[in-house]
């Protein structure tokens, strides 16, 4: 049988950070979600080749407050496992992120199913971040993270630390073991431990998330060390290879298949332009071996990521398509959604009070890490157009609704109805770059009252073009094209790990709650 290829990002799009295990002959993909809403995607394949977006695990408030939580806190770096019928997931909450110290409160969760539900968390440690959840072959349990030293004369990046967790107590026991202390590379994190053979391998980050990130693989006979690093150092790195199309490449985890094959999810990412990636870190795989030092290593035999890679031995299992276009008609939101920070309710939500649309009722504004009313899916491809069809009668300049291209709190493009006290109900853009607000792109133009209002992006690569229609009319232009390329993780002096976002917004300063009523939104995706 001819093996399938693997095009890589098999996760594309803002899907960092994967964790990736194996239930029988399902495998599931654990992504990062920061301050979106639900937290934790995972994504589900029979044959690795074929991914679909099945579910979230944090889905309440109780497992996941983030109201308030800063740009690029939240969830971090999620650990998902299987072991003896039960789902376990660990993640952490980060509440500070910037400065010496980084709050950072790491939790369980566990489910006999997949889809949930999933339980009430339970409190491990606030250390470090990264944490991940080993099960050893005599049962015991236990937690691995790197471990943060505010101290100015310490290395931030302190080393991995063990401790063991019980479950009968729900709680960490026992000494915390320092385990490995990282190499030259620095900024050593995201650790995973496998058992095999004898040995036990840590698979660990390195290098930053950035340009120069790694994957460092080291062994012990013992899970609390001393663990001796791999000859060929790192094991996958993208770092001075600018002209490979997957960048970024690092913070890794296996999984042993079920026809006795190994493999490799990572995070890449992939340049619109120069150094810039609009998409976010995205997730790829790399067929693995362990050589005959026992020592594992890419299959291809170098430490480069692959764009494509020989699939399993397991027969092909592709899923539907997914839909472009969502018409508001179930009763809850289509599982591509996201929220920041909070939960979707009736509070600010509906797709109960006028059937066939999704009513957002404004809250705050564009700046607030607190109760954005905002409704968003991730751009997954260099090329794509979003539209919508808005109603919405603002009576007051503080009162606007419409289309967002969306990063965090200080980068967005956005074409909102609004209302000005000469021009009465109109459209305009704003636009965010660094925290610089800006509405002066393009003179607002007046619109009838009572008239709906299709609104439309086209994004090529690293420009945006922004579109209305009244009614159904042809498409107009607004507004020149616009570079968005500060709509990524590279653009700012401060590191930020999310992705560019597209989708439903409303804000009402007056604090009267406007409602703007949406009658579908249409993503599609071209090559470019």
């Amino acid at each position: 049988m001819s093996r399938n290829l693997i095009q890589n990002p098999i996760l594309r799009g803002f899907h960092p950070d994967p964790s990736i295990c194996r239930a029988g002959e399902d495998y599931y993909i654990a992504t990062s979600t920061f301050e979106w809403f639900p937290g934790v995607r995972i994504h589900h394949s029979r044959d690795l080749v074929h991914w679909r977006l099945l579910t979230h695990a944090l889905t309440r408030k109780s497992q996941l407050d983030m109201e308030g939580d800063l740009d690029s806190g939240g969830v971090w770096a999620p650990c998902l496992s299987y072991n003896h019928g039960i789902f376990y997931l660990i993640y952490t909450d980060v509440k500070s992120r910037q400065g010496a110290f980084k709050d950072t409160p790491n939790y369980l969760v566990t489910a006999p199913n997949i889809e949930g539900p999933w339980s009430e968390p339970v409190y491990l440690n606030s250390s470090g971040f990264d944490p991940s959840l080993f099960h050893d072959l005599d049962g015991r349990k236990w937690l691995v993270n790197m471990l943060w030293d505010h101290r100015t004369d310490k290395n931030s990046f302190a080393g991995i630390v063990l401790q063991e967790y019980s479950a009968e107590l729900k709680r960490l026991i026992g000494p915390v073991f320092p385990i490995y202390k990282g190499t030259e590379l620095g900024l050593t994190e995201g650790p995973h431990l496998y058992r095999k053979d004898g040995w036990y391998y840590l698979i660990t980050a390195e290098g930053g998330t950035q340009y120069n990130h790694a994957v460092t693989v080291a062994r012990s006979r013992n899970i609390e060390g001393p663990y001796e690093t791999a000859p060929h150092h790192p094991v996958l790195t993208s770092a001075g290879s600018s002209g490979l199309e997957l960048q970024k490449a690092g913070h890794a985890c296996l999984v042993h298949t079920h026809t006795d094959e190994w493999y490799m999810v990572h995070l890449c990412g992939r340049p619109v332009k120069e150094k810039y990636c609009n998409l976010g870190r995205e997730t790829a795989i790399q067929r693995c071996v362990f050589t005959e030092e026992e020592w594992l290593a890419l299959a291809d035999g170098t430490n480069r990521p692959s764009v494509t890679v020989e699939g399993p031995d397991i027969p092909a299992h592709p899923f539907p398509a997914a839909v472009e276009r969502d018409d508001f008609d179930a009763p809850e939101l289509d599982v591509r959604w996201s929220t920041l920070r909070v939960p979707a309710d009736e509070s600010w939500l509906s797709l109960k009070e006028r059937q066939g649309f999704l009513r957002l009722r404004g809250r705050e504004s564009m700046s607030s890490l607190h109760r954005q009313s905002l409704v968003a899916l991730r751009q997954q491809a260099f090329c794509c157009s979003a539209e919508m069809e808005l109603e919405f009668e603002p009576e007051h300049f503080q009162q606007m609704a419409g289309l967002i291209v969306y990063y965090d709190t200080k980068d967005y493009v956005y074409l909102q109805i609004t209302y000005d006290e000469v021009l009465g109900k109109c459209l305009g853009i704003v636009r965010s770059v660094d925290g610089v607000y800006d509405d002066s792109i393009c003179a607002q133009i007046p619109l009838l009252p009572g008239a709906s209002c299709r609104l439309k992006v086209l994004i090529e690569r690293e420009f945006a073009q922004f579109y209305y229609s009244i009614g159904h009319t042809t498409w107009e232009k607004i507004g020149p094209s616009l570079d968005i390329y500060h709509l990524s993780d590279d653009f700012p002096a401060y590191i930020r790990f999310t992705g560019t976002f597209i989708g439903m917004c409303a804000q009402d300063l007056s604090g009267a709650f406007r409602a703007a009523d949406f009658d579908y939104f249409e993503y599609k995706e071209f090559s470019g």
